[in-house]
Order: structure tokens, then C-alpha cells, then sequence
């Protein structure tokens, strides 16, 4: 069965979010950033564990990887601004060197807190176990000095501050320039990637959500509303139209599709007109 599915209304151009690029991968680590895209429909991933609960993979928390449609589709709109590479890395030496110096004085402010507390310790254990003797007072200030020359607060000790908050970008009007990314590497084009973007942006104009299908053997998974409501209804596969494929990959698609309760749709972008779906539905063996 094939359907041209009728497009909604043009948006409103996307809110200004600050991505970051580790790699290729665009993050959103800001919450602001997060409500931004899930209110352009736009879902993502959540990679980062919760402080209070690290240790599992159950609930996540930030940041937010976005598919790499996702972050186009917000290009598009006006809505991303990410730093520039050769800007991250100067900014990158500067916050290292910036580090260097803190972790350096905080190290020696806690070897100073550390030496002051060994000698709280050392004098509570001599002075409650002989009290006021001369000697013993001799002994202690020797222990002391011995104690103040020779310590040494080893740097595996050191106590470092783990942040669970990143400091946001601006995004006045003077700052986009300089925001704007510039990724040769990231502006290349195949096929492949631009029938995938040219599905998604349509399902997504047509207000689908739609989130990664790797585990079901498509592209996307496509859901009617919002995914913490709704479970997905499809699962869109991009071809060019003049692609051909396997028949044994159909059946295996529409098996697979039949299995979890979901319809395969076989999405074909056009070069100049819109989207073909064709839905694949599992009615038995023959």
C-alpha cells in the first residue's frame, strides 16, 4: 500500500540551543536546552547517569545525545549554535591550563589541612595518654616538628570537586558568529544520509516523533505523540526509490515488524516531490 501523507503547518523557527561536540557527537547538556528540543518534538537519548544513583542504566539523566538528523534539522531552523573547532581547542587549552593552576592550589590548601589535622590527632593521642608531664609535653613538641618536616600529602589523596552542572553558552545576538560551527568533516553528504534526513524531516513536519530503530533493524521508530506516552507505530526503513532490495530482507522486515507489533515503512524521498511510504504488514506464510 502506498500513501502520501498530508504535511501540517510550517513551524515556528526553533529555539537557540548551545550544542557540544564530542567528536561527532552533538550533546545538550543545559536543561533549558533539553526542554527546547523536546518541545520542537526532537527526543534524543539520555546518556549520563544520576548522581545520587550512578551505578545502573535503568534512569539517565544528562546529557542528551541527538541523532544526527535531529541536530541538522535544528541547523535548519536557525536553532543550533555550537563553538568552532579551532575554537573549542583554544578554549580547550585554556581550561586546561585553568585546571592545572586550580587542582595545584587545591592540592596544597588540602596538604595544609591535612598536616594541621594529623597533628589535631597526634596531639589528642599523647596528651590524653600521659596528661600534663613535663616529658611527655617535650616529646610531643618533638613529634610535632618531626611530624611538620617530613610529611607529605600524596596526590592520590587529593580530593577533587566532580561537576554535575556545566556552565551554559550565550546566545545574544553578538555571540551567534561566533557560535556558528564549522565542521568540514560534519558538512559531508551521501545518499544514504540525505534520504534518511528528507524522511525524517518530513515524518517529524507531519508531527511524528521519531527515535533511533537500531534494535528493531530500521532507521527510525516512528510514535503518534510524545514517546513517554505512546508506543511507537512504525518503523521506517530509507530507500532510494530506485534502490533495489532483497526480497528475504522484505520478509525479515515485515516478520520482525509483525513480532513486535509494529508496521515497516519502507520510506523513499523523491528528487523532486515528496516522501513514498509504503507499509508492509505480515499476513502468514503461504
Amino acid at each position: 500500500m502506498e500513501a502520501e501523507l498530508q504535511p501540517q503547518e510550517e513551524r515556528s523557527p526553533a529555539p537557540v540551543v548551545g550544542l557540544s561536540l564530542c567528536d561527532s557527537a552533538p550533546l545538550l547538556w543545559r536543561l533549558q536546552d533539553l526542554k527546547a528540543v523536546r518541545s520542537e518534538g526532537l527526543v534524543g537519548a539520555l546518556l549520563g547517569s544520576l548522581p545520587r544513583t550512578p551505578r545502573q542504566n535503568v534512569r539517565l539523566g544528562r546529557p542528551l545525545l541527538l541523532l544526527p538528523e535531529e541536530e541538522r534539522l535544528l541547523g535548519e531552523r536557525g536553532g543550533a549554535a555550537a563553538l568552532p573547532a579551532q575554537n573549542q581547542e583554544a578554549a580547550g587549552g585554556e581550561l586546561q591550563q585553568r585546571y592545572t593552576e586550580e587542582q595545584q592550589r587545591s592540592f596544597e590548601e588540602q596538604s595544609v589541612l591535612a598536616l594541621e589535622d594529623r597533628k589535631s590527632a597526634l596531639v589528642r593521642a599523647m596528651t590524653s595518654s600521659s596528661g600534663s608531664d613535663p616529658a611527655s609535653d617535650e616529646a610531643l613538641q618533638h613529634r610535632l616538628l618531626d611530624l611538620e618536616q617530613n610529611f607529605s600529602f600524596p596526590r592520590s589523596a587529593l580530593a577533587v570537586q566532580l561537576s554535575t552542572a556545566r556552565a551554559g553558552l550565550s546566545h545574544c545576538p553578538e555571540a551567534r558568529a561566533f557560535l556558528e560551527a564549522d565542521w568540514p568533516i560534519r558538512a559531508q553528504r551521501c545518499p544514504r544520509r540525505e534520504a534518511r534526513f528528507q524522511v525524517f524531516r518530513d515524518l517529524r513536519g507531519r508531527g511524528f516523533f521519531l527515535t533511533s530503530a537500531g534494535k528493531f533493524g530500521g532507521d527510525f521508530l516512528v510514535y503518534p505523540g510524545d514517546p513517554l506516552r505512546f508506543h511507537a507505530h512504525f518503523i521506517a526503513i530509507c530507500l532510494a526509490l530506485d534502490e533495489s532490495v532483497c526480497l528475504l530482507d522484505v520478509l525479515c522486515a515485515a516478520r520482525l515488524g509483525s513480532n513486535v507489533k509494529k508496521t515497516v515503512l519502507l520510506c523513499s524521498p523523491a528528487p523532486d516531490g515528496p516522501v513514498r511510504y509504503t507499509s508492509l504488514q505480515w499476513s502468514g506464510m503461504v
